[in-house]
């Protein structure tokens, strides 16, 4: 039994850089998003993925393989720390991982964050993974629907990263069986943000190979909008002999993308010299224009100045009210917002924004939850105290059920 596996990567129509990074290999398969500013998505799946080449090699036990994968993937973990630690301006960098090792006739597979992994057999397309994000838990509470939840506004966030935020990530494993005429999809969210679920299937099953499945559906991505990147790996199992396949796409492809900040540039022309001020008199159709008498220019200077400084406080008591509208009108609205944060020991649910303005806080605490931090992942508990905020009670609320949930596991 064998694999015959092509990748398939694209920057998508919105975003300025690729942060996915892919590869197709010839017993490993792995996708991963990347997310952080300053280039720390770039980075992170790039690092994470380089370092998993070591694993694509033929295993005879299961049991080794999948005991490597999580290894190395916590050794990746652990060194997307130690790339924060030398470049401090990549704070808070994450990668999700969705991988898949064959050994034989079985797969190992290893999931953490939101993209996916799917499995065409037989004409059956299933999803294999369960993200991990809000949105998703709520869908498993039966609080909102699959369709509610590809318009949800907080469908990007993440309960569960490889990054700087969490020392020990848990990572989902499973080892399954595969049957030659398999058809493995691995996708970033990028691909399944856009063309859903219950649209893969033609895509994946009208493709004669692995190839032609990769391309078609990144373009089928690009002809939605494809707000984000968009990453495709795809795997036929063959009763065919091994083939030798290392294919990277994406941020992998390239070398490692740590950006300098660049010395700004001061806009051009700013060196160029004033034109001098005009004074009376000027010419006008090449007749000179007499000057006034000096009573009358001292007259016409202090007439000036009043209509200047009548104008500049008319315009100050203008600007001024409309502050004070503006502050008004924004305190009010920040008032209908909740958000999700933590005080010396626990969970809050707080009204308002978490900003200051002028050094006057626009939030208070709405409920204490008493749901300790202690109990939370440390990525989690990363989150919290950077707050997650929301347009309702009831979903600040529904977030804090999902962690005490899980917390009581």
């Amino acid at each position: 039994m064998s694999q015959f596996s092509a990748a398939a990567s694209n920057v998508g129509k919105v975003r300025a850089s690729n942060q996915d990074s892919g590869y197709a290999g010839t017993y490993l398969s792995v996708v991963a998003d990347g997310m952080g500013g300053h280039a720390g998505g770039d980075v992170a799946s790039h690092l994470v993925i380089r370092h998993m080449l070591q694993l694509d090699k033929e295993y005879d036990d299961v049991k080794a393989a999948q005991q490597d994968l999580i290894q190395t993937l916590l050794q990746a973990n652990g060194m997307l720390t130690d790339v924060v630690y030398e470049h401090p301006e990549l704070a808070g960098l994450g990668t999700t991982v969705s991988a898949m090792l064959r050994v034989g006739n079985q797969v190992v597979l290893a999931h953490i964050g939101d993209s996916r992994i799917y499995l065409l057999r037989e004409g059956n397309l299933s999803q294999v993974t369960v993200d991990h994000t809000f949105v998703q838990r709520l869908i498993d509470s039966g609080r909102i629907t699959e369709e509610e939840a590809h318009d949800h506004p907080r469908r990007s966030v993440l309960m569960r990263v490889l990054g700087d935020v969490d020392g020990s990530p848990e990572i989902d494993t499973v080892v399954l069986e595969v049957s030659v005429g398999d058809r493995w999809m691995l996708c970033s969210d990028g691909l399944t943000g856009v063309v859903h679920t219950d649209r893969l299937l033609p895509f994946l099953q009208e493709a004669e190979t692995a190839e032609d499945a990769a391309d078609t559906l990144v373009q089928a991505s690009l002809s939605g909008g494809a707000p984000d990147n968009v990453t495709v790996v795809v795997v036929d199992i063959t009763a065919d002999g091994p083939e030798m396949i290392a294919e990277l796409v994406g941020s992998v492809a390239g070398p490692m993308p740590i950006k300098q900040p660049e010395p700004r540039l001061n806009p051009p022309g700013t060196n160029k010299p004033r034109p001098k001020p005009k004074k009376l008199p000027i010419s006008t159709g090449g007749m000179t224009v007499p000057p006034p008498p000096l009573t009358a220019q001292l007259d016409a200077v202090k007439a000036r100045r009043i209509r200047r400084r009548a104008m500049l406080i008319g315009s100050l008591i203008l600007v001024i009210g409309a502050l004070v509208i503006a502050g008004i009108l924004g305190y009010r609205w920040s008032q209908t917002q909740f958000y999700v944060g933590s005080d010396a020991d626990s969970v809050v649910i707080y009204q308002g924004i978490s900003q200051n303005f002028a050094g006057i806080s626009l939030s208070h605490v709405y409920v204490d939850t008493d749901l300790p931090l202690d109990s939370l992942t440390d990525y989690q508990k990363a989150q919290i105290e950077q707050t997650i905020p929301f347009a309702t009670y009831g979903e600040a609320q529904a977030l804090v059920d999902s962690l005490a949930s899980e917390a009581q596991k």
